[in-house]
């Protein structure tokens, strides 16, 4: 799968109302991968390796079980018109997902409703590179990269109520319920970790301004300018002598999960077989709580890499 691979989706389904998980995300884009125009009543697959190769994450059949088991039932709520009326549609992607027991191999079936917001695209769909959509660890930064790609030629998005934008993001629903309720925390947990990774990894760069109606801020306009895919940095980093691709992978992924981003620390951390085996030791720690670091763990893991010295406490 080349770095540079672009991949289309229907306009209604990039601002369509729906909530995916990282992997989610990510099986989903790499199937989009593969579809071909001539064949939406196709049946299509996808493995295990390939979505390891594709992604640097490491996967299991009961994993990939669980995600496609919600993917089945993920309701997209999309704009649209039917018989020359505007209509909001709910509607499930896929007819089945098959596992093929002891081959790593997943065949999927669209649901017919769903073909035309994937093969019948002509003028009105998103364009995005694969790559640098599955490089992003944030899952609401995969959607918001794809929003923004879809007005790249314009310089900037459209207004858009942040309410509405939520929505787009599963963070709020038609009943009053809405995560990040305080402007602050989504900047801070939302919009400036997409536009962090945006910028970082992808043929993007983007910024935001946000408007008030009356006291409170009230709507969100993307900026966005592109810039060749050729002059990116590599968004999977190659393995040295002595570090296996799989490991270096899930590594910088970590990196990514923790902030680290300084390209001097990164340089360090990867290009060293140690240090790279130390980091997934490190996540494995922390994810299973034998190490406890409750405020920064990206400072932390460069302390015990001896990259930067340790704090003294102040007396």
């Amino acid at each position: 799968m080349t770095s540079d691979l672009e991949v289309r989706q229907h306009n209604a389904l990039t601002n369509a109302r729906y909530e995916y998980t990282e992997t989610q995300a990510n099986i989903f884009l790499v199937l989009l991968s593969k579809l071909r125009k001539e064949a939406p009543d196709a049946v299509y697959q996808i493995t295990v390796p390939e979505m390891e190769r594709a992604t640097g994450h490491q996967y299991n059949y009961k994993q990939l079980r669980e995600s496609t088991k919600e993917m089945m039932g993920r309701v997209h709520e999309i704009t649209t018109r039917h018989n020359g009326q505007q209509v909001l549609r709910q509607l499930v992607l896929f007819k089945r997902i098959d596992y093929l027991l002891g081959t790593g191999s997943i065949e999927i079936e669209f649901n017919e409703y769903a073909t035309p917001y994937l093969f019948d695209l002509k003028n009105n769909f998103t364009s995005f590179q694969l790559q640098a959509a599955l490089s992003l660890t944030s899952k609401h930064a995969k959607r918001i990269y794809q929003i923004c790609s879809q007005w790249k030629d314009k310089g900037e998005t459209q207004e858009m109520a942040i309410l509405d934008l939520k929505k787009t993001l599963g963070l709020a629903d038609n009943k009053g319920r809405e995560d990040y309720t305080e402007i602050s925390m989504f900047k801070k947990n939302v919009l400036d970790v997409a536009v962090k990774q945006i910028n970082e990894k992808t043929d993007l760069l983007i910024g935001y301004k946000l408007e008030k109606k009356g006291r409170a801020f009230r709507y969100i306009v993307f900026t966005i300018t592109p810039r060749p895919v050729a002059t990116l940095p590599d968004l999977v980093p190659t393995a040295q002598p002595g570090i296996q691709q799989s490991h270096l992978d899930n590594a910088a992924r970590i990196l990514d999960e923790l902030r680290i981003t300084n390209a001097k620390h990164r340089h360090a951390i990867l290009s060293s077989a140690a240090h790279v085996t130390e980091v997934n030791r490190y996540n494995h720690d922390l994810k299973t709580g034998k190490i406890k670091a409750s405020r920064n763990a990206g400072g932390l893991l460069l302390v015990r890499l001896g990259l930067v010295a340790p704090k003294t406490p102040t007396v």
